[in-house]
């Protein structure tokens, strides 16, 4: 016996004398979301991609680009974490220090054995060119775009942690609650693991990621945020005239985070 096959097509603007189509369908699909079942097959970041008939939709990221941070720990002073705020303020993180709160950027202290100095600096995803938590994953959940940020999957991400585990930095987290009241430029889900974006949302509109904003706006001017890949951008720059270290330069994971005066 044959099965039957459901026919789940979408009216085409010819059938519809041309005044609906599949784009058009996406955007009153949106608009009804708080009151429809999501089809198998459909996600829910599809659905929020897919916008009106004439509205330009970006780009995309692009292998041309490597998106990157340089944080100068001689501008980043002991006790201020208006970066941490502002993170958390864009994110809708609680900012809260438990064990089972979501933490994507937190300030550490580096002590100088033979000196004894003490320099504080931020502390979050490292956006590797290699990076282990790609490796680890088991679903693809984690994966790095051609622009080189790295990012979590919540669609597919099945919570096992291996990424929390394998990442040197310590710049993963799980979600341990249910979540309300998010973001709508982040998705978030209990049950699935998840870090620094760089903002991906804001950097996607040509903006520059919360922590960079805030830390600038405070006049501290201690992150820079641009692509590595272009020659002539700030970020190259320094990088260029100034001994930069990354973290764990062991590892050769080539970080897209780097550091000076450490």
């Amino acid at each position: 016996m044959k099965a039957m096959k459901q026919d789940m097509t979408i009216p085409s603007s010819e059938a519809t004398g041309g005044k609906t189509s599949r784009r058009g369908f996406l955007g009153v699909a949106t608009a009804g979301l708080a009151s429809v079942m999501i089809a198998p097959g459909v996600r829910l970041i599809e659905i929020a991609q897919a916008a009106p008939v004439g509205v330009a939709l970006s780009p995309g990221a692009s292998s041309k680009v490597r998106w990157g941070m340089l944080i100068d720990s001689s501008k980043c002073a002991s006790g201020c974490t208006d970066c941490v705020t502002a993170c958390n303020t864009e994110n809708g993180l609680s900012g809260g220090t438990r064990t089972t709160d979501s933490q994507w950027i937190r300030k550490i202290e580096l002590k100088e054995v033979r000196t004894g100095k003490i320099q504080s600096l931020p502390m979050m995803c490292q956006h590797c060119a290699e990076p282990p938590c790609v490796d680890v994953c088991p679903t693809g959940a984690s994966f790095k775009r051609a622009d080189g940020i790295v990012l979590v999957d919540k669609h597919i991400c099945i919570g096992c942690r291996y990424c929390v585990m394998a990442c040197p930095y310590k710049a993963r987290s799980f979600v341990h609650e249910p979540l309300l009241n998010q973001k709508a430029d982040v998705p978030r889900g209990k049950g699935t693991v998840e870090g620094c974006t760089l903002c991906v949302h804001k950097v996607d509109r040509g903006e520059q990621p919360a922590c960079v904003s805030a830390c600038n706006a405070a006049r501290h001017e201690a992150i820079v945020f641009g692509d590595l890949n272009d020659p002539n951008s700030e970020i190259s720059k320094r990088v260029a005239s100034y001994r930069t270290r990354q973290i764990r330069e062991d590892l050769n994971l080539d970080t897209g985070v780097r550091y000076l005066g450490i």
